[in-house]
């Protein structure tokens, strides 16, 4: 069977004949690029040239029929390619005659009633493998982009989904081509799904690549049929092509406001180099395909940031027969910026992988995601995380809504400044804070600036300027300038624990580390996560949350403080035995209301065991996995941290 290359698609504005353009320009005037963001991605064949020259690359597309592409030939997950071979030989081999989503909507206009069939029947079996876990996230992905690659071949266009051509029998001629894929993928990849302006904002690296649409053709209006089967959400559909709601989908950069979105974008680039493919499309007979951006406006707009070349070359555009295309030119604009990275430079991870929060709070479960996430149900629709502490679970929950509960007042302010603040706005706040008290800043000027190293740490140094910053905040009322004061403070706090006195004083001793590379770039992850998601943080204790708002659909997890633990928040008997049970009768209450939970917790600790959660875990036929991780930053008192501790996650289901 013949295999598909990523550049076996049609598509409007693909950069696949001026690759060689876009390599000679950057390897000609672009020194020691080892990194490169592919900001609207489209096909993924620009990233692609990229990785094969070795480059770090991020990509980004806000067309998840796109990304679904990306991730099938170049996620970093093992992908059983034999199995995958053999699904879809399986798929050409059968016969269906059974109506579907898809051939109740579309038959006989893009495909042949028989194609449609027979297309509906693999994607809802493609969603099925994948519930059932036969096959994994990448698996998922590598058909459905084999599914969208095929359809394309066949489908009765001119290259779009505006229309159908108009045919009375259409030729049944469907048939399903495996992509030509590795195994294992590719380690220098990340791909993320977002709208570009807030992408931009969440990434660094050497190079920015930017191919924006020129002109009011929205691209979710010409590939909403393949947007569709990637999603499969199954919406209503209209009109004579056959389209479902796009609202969500329309670009900026399509409109009136294509200039100052533009502008927006490249002040928030954070990069040596930004190159800018656009083309002379300003004036054609239909008004459509005018540009929305003059070179004269894309070149101004890029001289903000630093100095501009403009590279052209003559190129045979793809129209939709609308227009006429005379003298067209190619063209790259080159900007070399005035800010150049550093030995610094934060790279962020894939958007499906796992993001750490920047508050190292206690006990939090970030390397103990993996398993949890194997644990946890696969479909949720409301995810409550009860003492959710750093939010490490929360935010990396793909729940259709997350609640995220606790009741120290401070974490939440915290974490709602995370959500409501530009990451950038919230690193500029910080470095002020640091600046006006004279705080180590090694992420700028390095350990060897303040006389210390990365073993002995910063605390010596920094011990005056952090206890007069505390002594600040503690003497201050509420205010947003406190919040960020509180979250310096953590950043330099022994630990980056979170401890108040009996007076509501905040007393953690000073530590050994400062705002470093390491801590930015998981504030970086922690913000691209929220922007996303659908979550919102309660300040309350979880007893007052109500049981009765949630259905068999939605999820608890619950992370108490451990009875055994001796962590800050267990000092002077914070989490006694009368807690403990008072929680596990709540959870026997969720359970009542039918709702499925998860409780994590340890069961042996110190030579200790927890008797009263074991008899209640087998009173209840609960059923208790056992993980595999110990928690030094929970028990810091403990001297032998290889002492067994036994911990678990306990579950109704």
């Amino acid at each position: 069977m013949r295999k598909l290359e990523i550049n076996n698609r049609r598509f409007l504005g693909s950069k696949y004949k001026l690759l060689n353009f876009i390599e000679d320009t950057v390897n000609e005037h672009c020194k020691d690029v080892k990194s490169v963001i592919d900001v609207f991605a489209g096909t993924g064949v620009v990233g692609s040239l990229f990785l094969k020259n070795g480059k770090e690359v991020y990509f980004n597309d806000y067309l998840k029929s796109n990304c679904y592409s990306y991730k099938a030939f170049y996620e970093p997950t093992k992908a059983d390619i034999k199995k995958l071979e053999k699904i879809i030989n399986n798929y050409n081999d059968i016969e269906i005659n059974e109506e579907n989503y898809f051939s109740e909507n579309f038959s006989d206009t893009y495909f042949s009633s028989k194609d449609c069939k027979k297309i509906g029947y693999i994607r809802d079996n493609i969603e099925d493998k994948f519930k059932k876990q036969e096959i994994n996230e990448r698996e998922k992905c590598i058909l459905i982009a084999s599914l969208i690659y095929s359809m394309d071949r066949v489908a009765n266009t001119v290259g779009h989904y505006d229309a159908y051509r108009k045919i009375k029998n259409i030729e049944d001629k469907f048939f399903m081509y495996m992509l030509d894929v590795s195994e294992k993928g590719e380690k220098k990849s990340h791909i993320s799904n977002l709208d570009a302006n807030e992408f931009i904002k969440t990434v660094k690296a050497d190079l920015v690549y930017i191919d924006p649409p020129y002109n009011s053709r929205q691209y979710c209006d010409a590939y909403h049929l393949l947007e569709n089967v990637a999603v499969w959400n199954k919406p209503k559909v209209y009109g004579v092509a056959k389209k479902m709601d796009r609202t969500n989908l329309k670009s900026r950069y399509c409109t009136n406001k294509a200039v100052e979105t533009f502008d927006e974008l490249i002040r928030n680039c954070n990069c040596k180099y930004i190159l800018v493919s656009y083309n002379n499309t300003g004036d054609k007979s239909n008004s459509r395909s005018n540009a929305k951006i003059s070179d004269l406006q894309i070149k101004q707009i890029l001289e903000k940031k630093g100095k501009v070349q403009v590279f052209e070359q003559a190129f045979n555009n793809f129209t939709t027969g609308k227009s006429v295309s005379v003298d067209h030119k190619e063209r790259l604009f080159l900007c070399e910026t005035a800010e150049v990275c550093g030995e610094n430079q934060i790279q962020l991870k894939d958007n499906n992988s796992f993001a750490k929060s920047p508050l190292n709070y206690t006990g939090g479960k970030f390397k103990l995601l993996p398993q949890l996430d194997s644990i946890f149900p696969k479909e949720i629709d409301t995810f409550v995380d009860f003492f959710c502490g750093g939010a490490n679970v929360a935010v990396n929950s793909n729940a259709k809504k997350i609640i995220a509960i606790d009741k120290e007042t401070n974490l939440i302010r915290i974490l709602e400044l995370f959500k409501n603040y530009d990451y950038m706005e919230i690193v500029n706040k910080l470095d002020s804070i640091i600046e006006k008290y004279n705080l180590s800043n090694t992420y700028k000027n390095g350990y060897e600036f303040y006389g210390e190293d990365s073993s002995s740490g910063l605390g010596k140094y920094n011990k005056q300027y952090y206890l007069k910053l505390r002594k600040d905040y503690n003497s201050i009322k509420d205010s947003t300038e406190r919040d960020f004061m509180f979250l310096a403070l953590i950043i330099y706090a022994f630990n980056h624990q979170i401890r108040f006195n009996s007076n509501g004083e905040y007393n953690m001793p000073v530590g050994k580390r400062d705002f470093n590379s390491s801590i930015r770039k998981n504030l970086l992850e922690f913000c691209r996560k929220l922007v996303v998601k659908n979550i919102s943080f309660v300040n309350t204790d979880y007893k007052k949350f109500e049981l009765n708002s949630l259905t068999i659909n939605d999820f608890c997890y619950f992370d108490p403080p451990y009875y055994l633990g001796d962590a800050s928040y267990n000092e002077n008997d914070g989490w006694n035995e009368s807690k403990e049970k008072e929680l596990l009768e709540y959870l026997n209450e969720v359970n009542k209301h039918g709702v499925k939970f998860a409780l994590s917790n340890v069961t042996e600790h110190k030579g200790l065991k927890n008797e009263i959660l074991i008899d209640w875990a087998i009173e209840n036929q609960y059923n208790i996995h056992n993980l595999n991780y110990n928690y030094s930053n929970s028990n810091y008192h403990l001297k032998d941290k290889n002492q067994i501790t036994k911990e678990v996650l306990i579950t109704n289901y």
